[in-house]
């Protein structure tokens, strides 16, 4: 096993549910799901360096959030976890944690950045365990975190995690992320939340036959969602992405996107571009 390496420097993407439909409930209380996932060109860096002993250091000035529950450290310890059980050896590691994602704007900023710590050690510590092994440690920590590791465009079935690669139009988007923190679990008990939607095949998505089941919801339980909806389909397609805050309008090419996005003048917006293949990826083939 190669310990040469000491160190790296990984991007954690983020992605956009181009469509997302429920279309049944589960045995187990969870809905089964369709949803499109693509990747955008925006995204926080994570940087790993090896420490000496076998301890996890997280280092992240801009979150919020206590170390402890930070899914960066949680991916950490749950792969020390499974180095322990396999008797696979490991050393510590430094991590420090860049963020520009905004949270809560499903975007998938706290997944991927949990699915770049599993690959990103793996990595470093020789890659002990298999895409799927890692596949299936992402999913325990969250149901968006094994599209970034898959990390390609897929077609997602299930609770989101069973994937059929696409590729979809990459397309400029303009982003907008609404001063609002919006609820998951409100949305879910919402009676007005359409839960029977037909199943579709692959190759039947279009932007036509599909929707955010979730906006509705969203634009009667927040006013100022609503709103700013309407001003975005002035320019364009426009979507819910996830299950909120941020909304995303489909532009022709990257101009048209800047300039509305000058015009509306918003408080947090970003013109992306969507990516088949995630920047996480792209990277990794290229070391």
């Amino acid at each position: 096993m190669n310990y040469s390496q000491t160190s790296l420097v990984l991007p954690a993407p983020a992605k956009l549910n181009l469509f997302l439909h429920i279309t049944g409930k589960r045995n187990d209380g969870y809905h089964n799901l369709e949803t499109l996932f693509q990747f955008i060109d925006i995204e926080d860096t994570l940087s790993f360096e090896s420490v000496a002993g076998h301890e996890v250091e997280l280092i992240d000035t801009q979150s919020a959030i206590n170390v402890q529950d930070n899914l960066v450290f949680r991916a950490a310890q749950r792969l020390i976890n499974q180095c322990q059980q396999h008797q696979v050896s490991y050393f510590g590691v430094r991590i420090t944690l860049e963020k520009r994602l905004p949270q809560g704007a499903g975007l998938g900023g706290g997944s991927s950045d949990a699915a770049t710590t599993l690959v990103g050690l793996n990595y470093l510590w020789g890659q002990p365990f298999t895409k799927q092994q890692l596949l299936s440690i992402g999913a325990e920590l969250g149901a968006d975190v094994p599209i970034f590791i898959h990390g390609h465009s897929a077609f997602a079935t299930g609770i989101g995690d069973q994937f059929t690669d696409v590729e979809p139009d990459q397309s400029y988007y303009l982003v907008v992320k609404p001063q609002v923190n919006i609820s998951t679990a409100a949305l879910f008990a919402d009676a007005g939340l359409k839960r029977d939607c037909k199943p579709l095949s692959p190759s039947q998505w279009d932007w036509q036959n599909t929707n955010n089941v979730f906006e509705s919801v969203v634009l009667k339980q927040y006013p100022a969602v609503a709103k700013l909806h309407a001003q975005l389909l002035n320019y364009g397609p426009t979507r819910l992405t996830g299950t909120g805050a941020c909304l995303f309008t489909r532009f022709a090419n990257q101009q048209q996107a800047i300039a509305a996005q000058a015009q509306l003048s918003l408080p947090e917006s970003y013109v992306v571009r969507g990516q088949n293949r995630s920047s996480l990826i792209r990277t990794l083939t290229q070391i």
